[in-house]
């Protein structure tokens, strides 16, 4: 403090001069395009983030050390991150976002001790941590310290896994290194048009492989929530961005000690629809929209689909039942028919894992006809990423229902949340086929030697005796075969019966997963 700032007057004076300096601690020129461009800035993003009037700051003086290379005539507070606490619909949450108008958002020291003391603080009180991503990547003038500091964001990214649900949002660039904390989270949201994640540029693909290629193509929002499955929600704008993540917390508990909260229905809990009954074609090779039948199910047909255009095959998303939050993976026969294959067992076998870890229910609507055959798919190692999807529902202890529509094949099954891999309640609608493969498939190989003019007949019988749902309601595979309209209020019912569960496991560090 310089003189003038002895006396209490002069110290609130000093300390509003300060905040004035922490507030603007971006270039003005980097402010102005960042409005240009239809932006906000880092500690807006936060504020819209939280409810309003929520977000309370943190370490807002800190400033970058002395030793920072060639940079000590200019030191801002607070550094380029803002961090702090507020709340989401009333419930505590930690928040970082990166600021791009310091620094170009570049991580120092300083910059990564922020992050991690918020990291710190949602662990120990139990709260979602969000971090908002929009850093040109790490301070050059701090060497490797700045590499270090990435480092222990990713320490505390694995130390913080499944304990407490970690949401990313990518509103800006995420190159490099930098992008292995947003990808050891939980959840990945991007802007279309304004956010890009990758490994290395496009400057260094084409030195390296010729490939020309442009930053939206290599790793825009688009790219990675339908090519790569890197990104689980995209928005066309950064306040539906940050809406929408909202939204998402609303399924989840605080930690994993908790439950999701539970919220009063508006639609009755008895409800049937009747148009379900309908709803599967009788032509067993048509297709239908898995989506009809969930929304018609959930309370008030409302869903939120995670990675909705990647892996289109198999559906994951939130929902609630009876006012409870729940999990719902289903296959979708209007996309190769709902087979199963390498990315969708990856989305799924994520998807169930997450809701595992959070105490969130699972419900399965099954229809498929198996695991994708051709050689792409077996040398691409299909037989490791299927005993993924496997290996998630056979490791879920949360209570898991399931509901057969319509085909039940083969080994898909039996990874698809079968009794066998200890699910709770198993319902079938009576389309449901449930074998070892198709009638025809199995026609050919049982009566290979039979003639073709019986083969129809043959096919006939093999239908009525297993391409249906009773054979294993006989041996109790399946807990009951339902009319379609009664689907809500069974497995409302089911559900509330299944609450108490609890499932001890063998003590062990950790299973293998089959990564």
């Amino acid at each position: 403090m310089g003189e003038g700032h002895e006396t209490t007057a002069g110290k609130l004076e000093w300390l509003e001069e300060l905040r004035g300096q922490a507030l603007h601690a971006g270039s003005e020129k980097a402010v102005a395009r960042r409005r240009e461009e239809g932006r906000l800035l880092a500690r807006e993003r936060a504020q819209k983030l939280c409810d309003p009037g929520s977000f309370v700051e943190l370490d807002r003086y800190v400033r970058h050390r002395e030793s920072n290379f060639g940079m000590m005539d200019r030191r801002p507070y607070g550094d380029a991150v803002v961090t702090g606490y507020g709340k989401i619909f009333g419930r505590r949450v930690f928040v970082f976002s990166q600021d791009f108008t310091v620094f170009g958002g570049s991580l120092s020291e300083v910059f990564a001790e922020k992050i991690c003391k918020v990291m710190d603080l949602a662990v120990k009180y139990g709260c979602p941590v969000i971090g908002i991503n929009d850093s040109g990547g790490a301070r050059i003038q701090e060497g490797v310290v700045s590499l270090a500091g990435y480092a222990e964001i990713f320490w505390r990214n694995v130390q913080a896994s499944g304990v407490i649900p970690q949401i990313s949002l990518v509103m800006g660039p995420c190159a490099g290194g930098a992008v292995y904390s947003p990808a050891m989270t939980d959840f990945i949201f991007m802007v279309e048009g304004s956010s890009y994640m990758f490994i290395t540029g496009p400057d260094v693909v084409k030195t390296v492989t010729g490939e020309e290629v442009t930053f939206e193509e290599l790793g825009g929002a688009a790219t990675h929530a339908s090519k790569s499955g890197v990104a689980q929600f995209t928005a066309p704008d950064e306040e539906t961005c940050l809406e929408d993540a909202r939204y998402l917390l609303s399924f989840l508990p605080q930690n994993n000690a908790e439950r999701p909260e539970w919220s009063a229905p508006t639609d009755p809990q008895d409800r049937e629809d009747a148009e379900l009954d309908t709803l599967v074609p009788d032509n067993p090779n048509k297709p239908y929209d898995m989506h009809d039948v969930i929304r018609r199910v959930v309370d008030d047909g409302e869903f939120l689909e995670v990675s909705e255009h990647w892996a289109e095959n198999i559906v994951c998303g939130f929902s609630r039942l009876g006012g409870h939050p729940v999990g719902v993976v289903g296959n979708q026969p209007r996309s190769l028919a709902g087979v199963l294959d390498i990315d969708a067992s990856n989305k799924a076998a994520r998807f169930v894992r997450t809701c595992d870890a959070f105490n969130v229910p699972l419900v399965t609507f099954v229809d498929v006809p198996g695991f994708l055959p051709g050689t792409a798919q077996e040398w691409g190692g299909i037989i490791r990423h299927g005993a993924k999807l496997l290996y998630a529902y056979c490791e879920a202890t949360v209570p898991k229902l399931t509901v057969i529509t319509r085909k039940a094949y083969g080994g898909a099954y039996d990874v698809m949340s079968s009794k066998h891999i200890r699910a709770d309640f198993n319902f079938a609608w009576p389309t449901a086929e449930v074998a070892v493969m198709g009638p025809e498939g199995a026609v050919n190989i049982i009566y290979r030697d039979r003639p073709e003019e019986e083969r129809s007949a043959l096919i006939a019988e093999y239908k009525e005796t297993f391409a249906n749902p009773y054979s294993a309601a006989e041996r109790g595979y399946v807990d009951d075969v339902i009319e379609p309209r009664r689907t809500r209020p069974m497995l409302i019912d089911a559900l509330e019966t299944a609450r108490t569960k609890a499932e001890p496991r063998p003590r062990r560090k950790h299973g293998n997963i089959p990564l």
